[in-house]
């Protein structure tokens, strides 16, 4: 089997005869990417100018699809004379490859498990109408805090999917209502939600939700009704949604482990593999650092 090259050239956009026709055309470009990507008429196909890019002799061109509430964007780089795409993911080695993710994913004011100042950060962008997120919100609350307590931290952050899960955006609300109360009484809001899926509906979500409140104990469940009633934490559960298009994350649940993507469900064994990696890594990187700085004599004790 031939092994990929690390970056795929779509190849020359002059593959027929007759005048060569250049990438730099935003409608030429456009029919391009339409033929490649299979995007029909109801694909709305947006272009940027194009620009300078980290790469010598290539210029960069983002290109936005979206179609009903969906949207996704990609980068494309086009060589000077306009006849060559790449398409490209670009490392820097003196830099992390998550560095991009990283620099998008905010943390501050998120409901959170876990020690602050954790070697490994799980940021985890989930849906409460989601069956997947379901299951794996509980793989990651009964094994998280077993196997890792101080060395994980977890980040719950709202992507309602709003076109297939009518009240995911309104339990994402009520979430972020109790999580103004009581940080502890959000996991619990959590779990409430992920194991009564079946139960819940548009109708009667504020109803049930409210007798979750009365019992929990610690929750003022008449300040909760108004904060529902007025949607008072909307623009809360916007600001994750944008900054999961910004991510280009479109499916639930999606994780970020130290700004490593995993775009699907992943069992608990897999998960551990790429946490015990993660901080394998973070112990090499330290020892590394602390190498490269230090002189030390080569006697056989220590003066004290």
């Amino acid at each position: 089997m031939r092994l990929l090259p690390a970056f795929l050239l779509l190849g020359s956009l002059a593959f027929a005869a007759g005048t060569p026709k250049s990438a730099l055309d935003k409608a030429t470009l456009e029919a391009y990417i339409r033929h490649l990507f299979l995007w029909g008429p109801q694909i709305q196909v947006t272009i940027s100018d194009p620009k300078p890019s980290e790469l010598p002799g290539l210029l960069a061109v983002r290109v936005r699809a979206a179609a009903g509430g969906a949207s996704q964007e990609q980068d494309l780089y086009v060589s000077k004379d306009g006849r060559k795409i790449v398409r490209a993911l670009i490392y820097d080695v003196n830099r992390s490859p998550f560095e991009q993710e990283l620099a998008k994913l905010t943390t501050e004011g998120q409901p959170a498990l876990g020690p602050p100042g954790a070697a490994v950060s799980i940021v985890v962008f989930s849906d409460f109408q989601c069956g997947f997120c379901a299951q794996e919100a509980r793989m990651l609350r009964e094994n998280l805090p077993k196997a890792y307590p101080e060395q994980v931290r977890l980040y719950f952050k709202d992507l309602p999917l709003d076109q297939i899960h009518p009240w995911a955006r309104l339990a994402a609300i009520a979430g972020r209502c109790v999580y103004r109360q009581s940080e502890e009484a959000f996991w619990s809001y959590h779990d409430w939600v992920f194991a009564n899926q079946a139960q819940l509906d548009l109708k009667n979500f504020k109803t049930r939700f409210l007798e979750f409140a009365k019992s929990n104990g610690k929750l003022d469940d008449f300040q909760l009704a108004g904060c529902l009633d007025k949607r008072l934490t909307e623009a809360e559960v916007n600001r994750s949604v944008a900054e999961a298009q910004a991510l280009q994350v479109n499916a639930t649940p999606t994780l970020f482990i130290n700004g490593r993507r995993i775009s699907a469900q992943i069992p608990w064994e897999n998960l551990k593999q790429v946490i015990d990696f993660e901080l394998d890594y973070q112990k090499s990187a330290q020892a590394s650092s602390e190498d490269c700085c230090a002189v030390k004599l080569p006697v056989p004790v220590e003066p004290k």
